[in-house]
């Protein structure tokens, strides 16, 4: 019998190399003045942040521009909208990694509200957001965190009473996202590295959450195939666009099956961590996934004919090219091949972004742990952040 499940929305999604060629048709749907929302070095300086102006330009699309250097913060976003909120905007467009994508979502969200974008963030402030926004079309320049197929944005602010919320609303699923893989070849590895693990664990942690449901797993095993394929090749050849392609499918299919399966402890820190903390979403996930795996293994196996160990299995019969060897041998060696990952690309330890012993029992109180397979204690949680300090 299958499993009741509601799906979530999807942008109209344009999937390929070279479709950001259809940027400047699309926006001409909306109107002829956008803000253009991008990172402050990567798309800019490509030779195809050029040929893009320059279609804008003879095209007649004229284009506000706000650089987002950083994870948005809500002082970023309130400042950008104060700024624009005067001006006769179209539509919003965001080029770049989840942080800008996040942004160009929010902005979208804020035009038409006077209040500080902090007053509607979940579990931050007490207003419901109605869902008015401007259009909005999300290009993805690396294959990481899936934001061009989700509905929230992610807000920061950072230091002791930091926290990582979001501004969330079924209208905040962009209108339409454009997925080019080519614009993925010019990302340094450690960039290539931290969202490509950011993909993997979303992948892994919504196919072992406890709302995943056969559409999702479905979703899931074709991403974390792609995952297999590609995401060692596009670490040790940047310029391979089949690897790339694999990877922004993957990153793709995380966004979708996020959305619609949830997350598991390993994002519950990448919240927690990333309110007191500079440090790089991806660098979270990456650095902690293959700990979280092992111990909520761990723990899973403390019940006999565990379902979600049975899924654990089939992920390792996923990844390793051996046949015929038990569910403990595959659960095993899919943790280790975490970890060999974790090695490989050279994920840093947490010391490297500050944080101290004296941090860990703050942190671990403050972690969520929705839909994991487990539900682990303080003890386990401050177990995982230890191992990777």
């Amino acid at each position: 019998m299958v499993k009741p499940f509601q799906f979530a929305r999807l942008p109209l999604i344009h999937f390929g190399n070279g479709k950001i060629a259809l940027l400047p048709g699309l926006i001409k749907r909306y109107g002829m003045t956008i803000i253009l929302v991008t990172d402050q070095k990567s798309f800019i300086d490509s030779s195809g942040a050029k040929e893009l102006f320059d279609s804008f330009q003879k095209q007649g699309i004229r284009y506000h521009h706000v650089i987002i250097s950083n994870e948005p913060s809500p002082e970023m976003i309130d400042t950008a909208v104060n700024s624009l909120k005067d001006e006769a905007i179209d539509a919003v467009v965001g080029i770049g990694g989840g942080s800008v994508i996040d942004a160009g979502k929010a902005i979208s969200g804020m035009m038409y509200k006077p209040e500080s974008v902090k007053e509607y963030l979940e579990g931050v402030g007490n207003r419901e957001h109605p869902g008015t926004k401007l259009p909005f079309v999300a290009v993805p320049t690396t294959a990481g965190t899936g934001s061009e197929a989700t509905k929230n944005a992610v807000i920061s602010q950072i230091g002791e009473d930091g926290f990582k919320k979001s501004l969330r609303h079924d209208n905040f699923v962009p209108d339409i996202a454009i997925v080019d893989p080519g614009l993925t070849l010019s990302c340094p590895k450690d960039i290539t590295a931290a969202s490509g693990m950011d993909c993997f664990t979303q992948l892994t942690e919504a196919y072992l959450s406890d709302k995943s449901n056969e559409y999702t797993d479905a979703l899931a095993i074709e991403g974390l195939k792609a995952v297999k394929s590609s995401l060692e090749k596009s670490y040790k050849n940047g310029q391979d666009i089949g690897a790339s392609a694999g990877m922004s499918f993957a990153a793709l299919t995380s966004g979708i099956c996020l959305a619609n399966a949830g997350l598991g402890v390993v994002h519950g820190f990448a919240s927690s961590l990333g309110g007191m903390y500079i440090i790089p979403h991806g660098i979270i996930c990456g650095t902690l996934m293959a700990s979280a795996n092992a111990i909520t293994v761990r723990e899973l196996r403390k019940y006999s004919n565990n379902k979600f160990l049975i899924k654990y299995a089939s992920l390792g019969k996923l990844f390793l090219d051996t046949e015929g060897k038990s569910n403990d041998y595959y659960i095993d060696g899919f943790v280790q091949l975490l970890q060999k990952l974790t090695n490989d690309f050279q994920l840093p330890r947490l010391r490297k972004y500050g944080l101290e012993d004296k941090d860990v029992e703050v942190i671990c109180k403050i972690t969520e742990n929705k839909n994991n397979p487990a539900k682990l204690s303080t003890g386990d949680l401050a177990e995982i952040i230890n191992s990777r300090l």
